[in-house]
């Protein structure tokens, strides 16, 4: 594709834009923020995994999913505000998950050392595990927001800290997966996913396709799981003080 052609193809903006003006919207200087942002960003992107592939050293690749990581952390905490600590428990979640994942596909040579494969994979896996945890954190709070009184009323009959708040945390963790789950049982019938589509456009075989997104599948399920397992039993722990007395939301009085 020519830089032409995808200059012509901002026609697909101008769609959304009169629809956004025509209804009043005021959704115009959103559409157009998100539109430069993506082109700067995937522009500089792909200056940079340039020289990553083309000097193939191992450092400039770790680097690169160094800086994947620490956007991912970024963009989550702001949803995880009211949560002591919540920066370094999305900081070990997004390590955590990358580390088994490739440590995995790496070991058991399932995809070769190589900036091509482990980058973009790489990729996918934090994209992932930044969106389960986004996911999770929305209805996490929002459950013990709602149960806070169930949350005292257990403790005072008795209960521990995870006895009073297992029902929220569950709640958040399978509220979280269902969409990842829900939406691998429909692939291949209702949409083409985004890799295999990729993979295709480009002439790869469409079964070596098939192949590398079914790859894709399984990991994003470890994902879904690990992300809000992970984000959760270290989250909820945090709502409690050394004597396991509930504390709630550090921050809940400044939401509302």
């Amino acid at each position: 594709m020519s830089y032409l052609q995808l200059a012509t193809s901002l026609i697909f903006i101008l769609i959304p834009l009169v629809l956004a003006r025509t209804l009043r919207l005021g959704l115009e200087k959103d559409i157009l923020i998100a539109t430069v942002r993506s082109i700067v960003q995937l522009l500089i992107i792909g200056y940079i995994l340039t020289f990553v592939f083309e000097s193939g050293s191992p450092i400039f690749m770790l680097l690169m999913i160094l800086l994947m990581i620490g956007a991912a952390t970024l963009n989550v905490i702001r949803k995880g505000d009211g949560i002591p600590g919540i920066q370094w428990i999305i900081l070990f979640t997004l390590i955590a998950v990358e580390a088994l994942t490739m440590g995995i596909l790496l070991g058991l040579r399932i995809i070769p050392f190589e900036a091509q494969q482990v980058i973009p994979i790489s990729g996918m896996v934090i994209g992932n595990c930044m969106i389960l945890s986004l996911l999770f954190l929305n209805k996490f709070k929002d459950e013990v927001e709602r149960s806070d009184e169930v949350i005292e009323l257990i403790l005072s009959l008795g209960g521990d800290a995870k006895t009073a708040i297992d029902t929220s945390l569950k709640g958040a963790i399978r509220t979280s997966m269902i969409p990842t789950i829900e939406a691998q049982k429909t692939m291949g019938l209702v949409q083409l996913p985004g890799m295999m589509s990729g993979l295709i456009i480009g002439g790869a075989d469409p079964m070596e396709a098939v192949l590398y997104q079914l790859l894709i599948l399984f990991l994003i399920l470890t994902t879904a799981a690990m992300a809000s397992v992970l984000v959760g039993f270290l989250s909820y722990r945090r709502l409690f003080n050394e004597k396991a007395q509930f504390i709630g939301l550090t921050y809940k009085k400044k939401d509302t």
